[in-house]
């Protein structure tokens, strides 16, 4: 199984319920194979700066669950373009959400998705430094041609270590905007409970993030 783990610029998601909010930059960190390498991520360090001495960085805390896709649309005769779609699984409908809300995470949500051209520069976002850019091969990066951006298709784009993309909201109601109902394993198995023993989250990382705001919805 692939596993990607991404960094987002601003820490947040963008408000999906803004039709008109500026794009959220971010990129893929790491691609791998081994939920060791994610673990290993996910856990605090302390490391040392030129400027500003000693810093820590505490423990990753886990908040939500779901599934998402990557789909194309170009519905009402405009450009096609490819959307990131998601919906949640955890933490239960029924608890708190606080946390996820403090960082723009709704139940479900829909997002524009643009993977950023390695080769171009003179974006408003700087961006990551030359060297921790991705590597496309050759059969995408001629996708881009002297473009600066390009839809996130196919998605393999997102297979690269160093891909830079943009989020730009789009919707929280997929179904009204895209005609498309996501289904979960638990809609699937019309569980009314959920279980936390059947999150795959819980099961690959539990010993390594913290699961209160992720079961509970409250960061403490």
């Amino acid at each position: 199984m692939l596993l990607r783990f991404i960094v987002m610029g601003r820490k947040s998601l963008p408000d999906s319920s803004s039709k008109r909010g500026r794009p959220y930059w971010g990129f893929v960190e790491m691609v791998t194979t081994k939920s060791e390498d994610i673990k290993l991520a996910l856990k605090g360090e302390e490391y040392d700066t030129a400027t500003r001495g000693n810093r820590h960085k505490p423990p990753a805390r886990a908040l939500a669950e779901g599934i998402y896709r990557i789909l194309r649309h170009n519905r009402g005769g405009k450009r096609m373009h490819t959307h990131l779609v998601y919906k949640l699984e955890y933490p239960p409908e029924d608890e708190k959400n606080e946390a996820q809300e403090s960082l723009n995470i709704e139940r479900e949500g829909s997002f524009l998705i643009q993977i950023k051209n390695p080769d171009q520069h003179g974006s408003e976002f700087r961006g990551l430094e030359s060297k921790r850019k991705a590597t496309f091969p050759a059969h995408l990066q001629g996708q881009f041609g002297n473009l600066r951006y390009h839809t996130a298709d196919p998605p393999d784009f997102l297979n690269y270590e160093g891909c830079e993309f943009l989020l730009i909201s789009a919707s929280d109601d997929i179904e009204e905007e895209l005609g498309l109902q996501l289904e979960t394993e638990i809609d699937a198995q019309k569980q009314n409970q959920h279980d936390a023993s059947c999150s795959d989250l819980v099961r690959t990382f539990g010993e390594t993030a913290s699961t209160r705001a992720f079961l509970k919805g409250t960061w403490v």
